[in-house]
This record gives structure tokens, C-alpha cells and sequence, in this order.
């Protein structure tokens, strides 16, 4: 599993069945599936960042400039 902050959002990657899915976290520990962004199943995880940033763009502002990762 992968975390992210994403603009202040808190967003994790998981490897299911060969392929990567996104889900949004919740405060409580829930997660939902978000189902509109497909990441390729070759992409390599040192991509992650770049590719959320790229994704999710206009959700940055002057307080959350970027996506990082979240250390477990």
C-alpha cells in the first residue's frame, strides 16, 4: 500500500489482482474506490507522485502546492 497527501486529500494505492486501484481515505480508516482513474498496471511506484499530481492538478493551491507521499 501506497499513501499520498494530494493537495489535502488523503489517497492511497493498493496492488489488487495485478493491477493498481486508488482509493480516497477517511479520517476513521475507510477507504472508497475512486473508479475514474485508471493508473496503467506497468506504471512503477517512484511515478505515483508525478502521476496524481498530473491527475488531480487543480486541486493545488498556495497551502498544498503538491502531492507527496505519505511515509508508513
Amino acid at each position: 500500500m501506497h499513501r499520498f497527501n494530494v493537495f489535502g486529500k488523503k489517497m492511497s494505492i493498493h496492488r489488487i489482482n495485478g493491477e493498481w486501484q486508488l482509493f480516497t481515505d477517511s479520517a476513521s480508516g475507510m477507504r472508497a474506490r475512486v473508479y475514474d482513474v485508471v493508473i496503467p498496471a506497468e506504471m512503477d511506484e517512484s511515478e505515483f507522485c508525478k502521476f496524481l499530481d498530473d491527475i488531480y492538478h487543480e486541486y493545488s493551491s498556495e497551502k498544498q502546492p503538491r502531492v507527496e507521499a505519505i511515509c508508513q
